[in-house]
């Protein structure tokens, strides 16, 4: 087969053919494909310039460029060109200019003429209103921390980070407390993050409910017994989507979660809130299960077992403690797996965790590892989906 017939059929539009299975098969042979077809200089020039054309992005969506071209395409059908982009967001035209060439040269808007340019789907993905806005504005931020990494290591020496409030976020902006201080006095940073942890992204493979034996396991006395304490549940989404699941199952469900983050929740009828602390004290005692959804990975080992240390003083014989988060394996980790242990080191001090990590975490806060509840009905690899950890505190700590 020649090159042309080649890319003739690789041109041919199956996308709406695949279902999600198939879809990320393709792509992952596209990957495999572009893998061999690069040379290192071509490797090389890829890796170096992404972060540009993340902050090409990044700029665009600061300057109200994607919000511009959106409005005009609701009210015409017409190009929108640079003069239009300066007079909708007050832009020099220059810059204006330069950025417009850098976001059609990436297929993120389509150019007409040197100066006229039409929306794609991409484009009106990053309007100010988008979640995927939020998720580039956050990722952008994070590159601060990772342009000062081999600073970081020169000078603290070549060993990973184990104080969440003394890392690399700290060094490279100078910040003092966790980064979660730093948001909570950066509301433009802190909306994008929270924005980001409510997207469905997150949310990969299925609801902890479907792989764990709820109906089995998950039994108190009376509707006034604590059932579920969702510690750092954020907006509560684990618990509606469990009370959707499960409304004649009895017991209360608690959702616990700081000020800032719980004060604007919505539409909860059934589930307690609270504001808590997770390094203070435990407020519900003997919960039948206490839940933690990628709230660890955001903490190192040192913290982590303060938080654990608060549940477990908290937990009777009968209680349940539940880990979802996504676990690395041993070998062969995926590339989305290392992309966010890098994020939790630079972000954190922290990691994604293997199961021996786990173990060892777990058996240092006074908890056994019971066992790993793993989804086997999903279109993603085990090693991109979070898997389920059930422990119990260990008998000689009771």
């Amino acid at each position: 087969m020649s090159a042309a017939d080649l890319i003739q059929r690789l041109d041919i539009d199956l996308v709406s053919a695949l279902d999600e299975t198939e879809r990320r098969q393709v792509l992952q042979a596209c990957d495999r494909l572009k893998a061999k077809l690069e040379t290192p200089m071509d490797t090389t020039a890829r890796l170096v310039f992404s972060s540009h054309q993340a902050m090409a992005v990044r700029l665009g969506i600061d300057m109200k460029l994607f919000d511009a071209m959106a409005k005009a395409s609701k009210l015409a059908e017409e190009p929108f060109n640079v003069q239009d982009w300066c007079e909708e967001t007050g832009s020099d035209p220059l810059l204006v200019r330069r950025i417009t060439r850098f976001l059609a040269a990436m297929g993120v808007i389509q150019e007409i003429d040197g100066d006229s340019y039409t929306q794609t789907p991409l484009a009106a993905a990053y309007v100010s209103s988008s979640p995927l806005s939020a998720a580039v504005i956050h990722s952008t931020h994070f590159l601060t921390v990772l342009s000062r990494l081999p600073e970081y290591f020169h000078v603290n020496g070549w060993k990973s980070p184990g104080d969440g409030l003394d890392g690399p976020f700290q060094f490279a902006l100078g910040a003092d407390g966790h980064y979660f201080d730093f948001l909570s006095t950066h509301p433009y940073y802190s909306q994008a993050f929270n924005t980001v942890m409510g997207m469905s992204f997150r949310r990969r493979g299925r609801d902890w409910f479907e792989v764990f034996p709820v109906e089995e396991r998950l039994r108190v006395s009376s509707s006034s017994d604590p059932l579920i304490v969702d510690v750092g549940g954020g907006q509560g989404e684990d618990l509606k989507k469990f009370q959707e699941h499960f409304s004649d199952l009895p017991g209360k469900l608690v959702l616990q979660d700081l000020p800032a983050v719980i004060e604007g929740v919505k539409d909860l009828s059934g589930i307690e809130v609270q504001s808590h602390d997770f390094f203070q004290k435990q407020p519900v005692q003997d919960a039948k299960v206490y839940f933690l959804r990628t709230v660890l990975h955001d903490w190192p080992d040192k913290q982590a077992i303060q938080i654990l240390g608060n549940l477990r003083d908290a937990m009777s014989r009968e209680s349940i403690l539940l880990i979802s988060e996504i676990m690395q394996p041993e070998s062969g980790v995926p590339l989305p797996s290392v992309l966010s242990d890098m994020q939790m080191m630079g972000s954190f001090a922290s990691l994604e965790r293997t199961q021996a990590q786990w173990q060892t975490l777990l058996k240092a806060a006074g908890f056994e590892l019971v066992q790993v509840w793993l989804s086997d009905r999903s279109p993603i690899s085990q090693a991109e989906q979070p898997a389920l950890l059930e422990a119990r505190v260990s008998e000689s700590t009771i």
